[in-house]
């Protein structure tokens, strides 16, 4: 019994009280000229395009898609969504960048560098659907169809790519007391000043990435049992998406613009989140409504492959020359075949016929010279005895 007692008050000693921040946040190379810094935050962006990628690659493939075009698609995309993540990063937190209030204050210099943080997913989705819908063009499919088989892929990508928060203590919540409470380095300069140095905050990069890791295994299962095609997968991740970054965009206490809309002052993620709830919702909906026209093809409209309309031509006139006249059986078949030994053919004579036929005289030798000679002998058709 004491050991039972002894082994129960251990047991909250072992169980984490908080998430440590981490110590370690990237490494350097050596090179001729100096070091090369590869940062932790960097390593989880590339870490969540890859396993992103993968996902979507053997969705996209099972789809029917050309050979070798998420790649093709993938190396617009990626460019433009990263672009278009930092811009919307520096437009809805201007403050380091232009000074408060735009005053000239702030620090140009740290708009390209993406190591330090700050990627905007909206700006991402947008300016990264604009790329992909370029290598959509340029393969000849329909960027509807890509964007549905990205879509748990992209939530994915995202679900590891918020860990990169973690490393640069960034884009944390308000104080907390719940034992999963984040702890940040009190010489951090995200650390909100004038809190006590062992203050816990909410974790909200885990909150996010838990959240994004659910709904890969939703939209997984509801795109097989409904099949969603046109785009439709892509407007529920959407919603799916705004549905959890409201809530937990609305616990952050990191430098943000704010914006009044009916009354109400927050965050402008915030207010993006719920437009974008809306306009999806809307999307899906009308979708939903739309007559579909045929069967939903990835290949957009006389761009598709070449060998399928070939390999169709081939295959009807193959089934043509194949498929036997049901009036005619296998064995007349045969019997109508020139003898390879006289070139003459062979008809056959309906087993009924024959038994009714009566016995006539044995041929006589004239007889046998004319059949011999080609001339037509009685009860045989007229061509029968024709050399060609």
């Amino acid at each position: 019994m004491q050991t039972l007692l002894h082994a129960a008050t251990l047991v909250p000693a072992l169980v984490p009280a908080s998430i440590p921040s981490p110590d370690w946040s990237g490494f350097d190379i050596p090179l001729p000229w100096g070091t090369l810094r590869i940062h932790a935050y960097a390593l989880c962006i590339l870490a969540g395009i890859v396993v992103g990628l993968w996902l979507t690659s053997v969705r996209w493939a099972k789809r029917g898609a050309p050979e070798g075009s998420v790649w093709d698609i993938v190396v617009w995309a990626i460019p433009f969504g990263i672009i278009g993540g930092r811009l919307y990063h520096v437009l809805s937190s201007p403050d380091a960048y232009f000074g408060p209030g735009f005053d000239g204050t702030g620090d140009l210099s740290l708009i390209p560098q993406i190591q330090r943080g700050g990627l905007g997913i909206w700006g991402a989705v947008v300016l990264g659907a604009v790329g992909a819908w370029i290598g959509c063009r340029r393969s000849g499919v329909k960027l509807s169809a890509f964007v549905d088989a990205a879509a748990p892929g992209l939530l994915l990508a995202q679900a590891v790519g918020r860990w990169g928060n973690w490393f640069n203590q960034e884009l944390f919540g308000g104080p907390t007391d719940l034992p999963w409470g984040l702890q940040i380095d009190a010489d951090n300069p995200n650390f909100p000043a004038g809190t006590p140095a062992d203050t816990l905050f909410h974790p909200t990069f885990l909150y996010e990435s838990l959240w994004n890791l659910a709904g890969v295994v939703i939209l997984l299962a509801l795109d097989r049992k409904f099949n969603f095609r046109r785009g439709r997968l892509f407007w529920l991740y959407a919603m799916y998406y705004t549905l959890g970054r409201v809530w937990i965009e609305a616990m952050r206490i990191d430098d943000a613009e704010q914006i009044a809309l009916f009354g109400i002052t927050t965050r402008l993620n915030v207010w993006t989140s719920i437009f974008v709830f809306l306009a999806a919702l809307a999307a899906f909906i009308l979708l939903r409504l739309k007559k579909r026209n045929g069967q939903d093809s990835v290949y957009l409209p006389g761009r598709e492959p070449a060998k399928e309309e070939g390999t169709k031509a081939i295959a009807t006139e193959a089934d043509g020359v194949r498929d036997p006249d049901p009036g005619v059986s296998d064995s007349e078949s045969r019997d109508n075949l020139p003898d390879n030994q006289s070139g003459s053919r062979r008809v056959s004579v309906p087993t009924e016929d024959a038994e009714a036929a009566p016995a006539g005289p044995a041929p006589g030798p004239d007889a046998t010279a004319a059949g011999k000679s080609g001339s037509t002998a009685t009860g045989t058709a007229p061509e029968a005895g024709t050399t060609k």
